[in-house]
This record gives C-alpha cells, sequence and structure tokens, in this order.
C-alpha cells in the first residue's frame, strides 16, 4: 500500500466533474442542471448517472449535461459509474437537489491547495424555519469534528485519491459515510468557508424534530455495527429522502 505522503496531492488546478446520480428526478432535473451551466461554461464537466428512470429523467438532463449514463440502481454504483466516466482532475459528488455555489471550481481547488486531497462544503437548507439555521450549525460542527460529510454536502476528492480508496463502497446506506473514513485514514478534509444550498423537504416532508432524530439515529446506528442494509429500511419507511437517491 502506497504511504501517506504518496496519497497526499500536491496543490491541484484543473477541472472538475460533477457526477449526480439520479433517479426519477424530471421534475427537478432541468431546474438542477441549469444551475450548473455557468460552470459547464466555465469548462468543467457535468454527468448524470441515471439509476433507472421511468419518469423522462434521462432525456431531460441530456439537454443540460455532458453526459447521461445508465447506470445499476443504487447510489454508490451509481456515483461509482460516473467517476469511471469522469475526464475531470477532481470529482464532485452532488445529490440532485443540492446547489453548488457558481464559483465553485475556483472555490474547490483553492481549497485543496492546502495540501489536501478532498473535502466537503458547509450546508445552508433551503427552507426559512429558525430550525433550520440550528441544524445547519449542528451539521457544520460534526463535520468539523468527526472529519465525516454526508452526501448533501457535496463531497469532492481527487481524482488519483478516490481510485486509491476504491471508490464508494456498494451499500444500501452510508456510502459517503463509509467512504469518509476510508479518505480520512489518509488526509483531513478540508472545508471550503462558501456553503452549498439543499434542499429542506426531507425535514418539511417528515417534521424537523423527527427527521432530524431519525438521521442521527441511523448514523449512531451504523457507528456501532448495524449494517446499512437494516438501516436502509428504516431511512425508507421512515421518512428518510428521496433526493435522486437511486
Amino acid at each position: 500500500m502506497r504511504g501517506r505522503a504518496e496519497l497526499t496531492p500536491d496543490p491541484i488546478r484543473g477541472r472538475l466533474s460533477i457526477v449526480m446520480p439520479v433517479l426519477d428526478e424530471a421534475d427537478g432535473i432541468g431546474a438542477a442542471l441549469e444551475a450548473l451551466r455557468p460552470l459547464r461554461e466555465g469548462g468543467h464537466e457535468v454527468i448524470v448517472s441515471d439509476g433507472g428512470s421511468t419518469d423522462g429523467t434521462r432525456e431531460r438532463a441530456a439537454r443540460g449535461a455532458d453526459r447521461v449514463l445508465a447506470a445499476p440502481r443504487g447510489r454508490a454504483r451509481q456515483m461509482n459509474a460516473g467517476a469511471e466516466a469522469a475526464t475531470g482532475d477532481v470529482f464532485v459528488f452532488l445529490h440532485a437537489d443540492t446547489k453548488l455555489p457558481g464559483e465553485a471550481g475556483r472555490v474547490v481547488f483553492e481549497a485543496l491547495g492546502r495540501k489536501s486531497g478532498w473535502g466537503s462544503f458547509p450546508v445552508r437548507l433551503s427552507g426559512s424555519h429558525p430550525a433550520f439555521r440550528v441544524i445547519e450549525r449542528m451539521i457544520s460542527l460534526r463535520s468539523r469534528l468527526s472529519g465525516i460529510a454526508t452526501g448533501d454536502q457535496a463531497i469532492f476528492v481527487a481524482r488519483d485519491l478516490f481510485r486509491a480508496v476504491g471508490g464508494f463502497a456498494d451499500l444500501a446506506l452510508l456510502e459517503d459515510v463509509e467512504l469518509c473514513r476510508r479518505l480520512r485514514r489518509l488526509v483531513r478534509p478540508v472545508r471550503p468557508r462558501v456553503p452549498v444550498v439543499t434542499s429542506s423537504r426531507r425535514w418539511e416532508a417528515g417534521g424537523i424534530a423527527r427527521t432530524t432524530a431519525l438521521m442521527w439515529w441511523i448514523r449512531g446506528a451504523y457507528a456501532l455495527g448495524v449494517s446499512p442494509e437494516r438501516l436502509a429500511r428504516h431511512y425508507r419507511y421512515g421518512g428518510g429522502p428521496g433526493g435522486g437517491r437511486g
């Protein structure tokens, strides 16, 4: 196995490959990709990895993405397929209901210039309820202390580092947390100051307190060894989001 120093990239300047896993996101995919148009015009790449949509998502995505892939269903599989097809220097894994800042290219490469190979964004929730401001701070604090991010935070990873750790594990849930754990063993993440904006629809649909408790319970149970397959059942039936999960 290569050592830590060999896996810590030098400062990077180059191209992003933004990989978006989707499943039945026809209603929102147009707006999601339109928000990425400034990045595409700046030379960055957008890949949509579809897990078998039946609502016309792929056809609508073709208008605003560089590539639209038909991938095996499952978010980890879809993101791995997108990364395999990507040509950029850094992969950004983006949920369909999360919006990158317009200057994401500059922000990511400046962050990686601090001698790290990966990181994630702070998150701002789209809703106006005061509780969302508290949740945002909790997410930020958790990520800062643990070095672990979730998919809503738009995890970004240098190509070579992503491949060195083997990409996403084929898990039913928490593939993002598991990836961060492996990356963290090699190098600490960086966190830009500029946030991404992610939809608050899961909290609004499931109830703020109930959804927050469910998400923290799932993370805690996973840390104690409960299988992702078992947790995925609670996630689906307990009010977890659709959000292009695939």
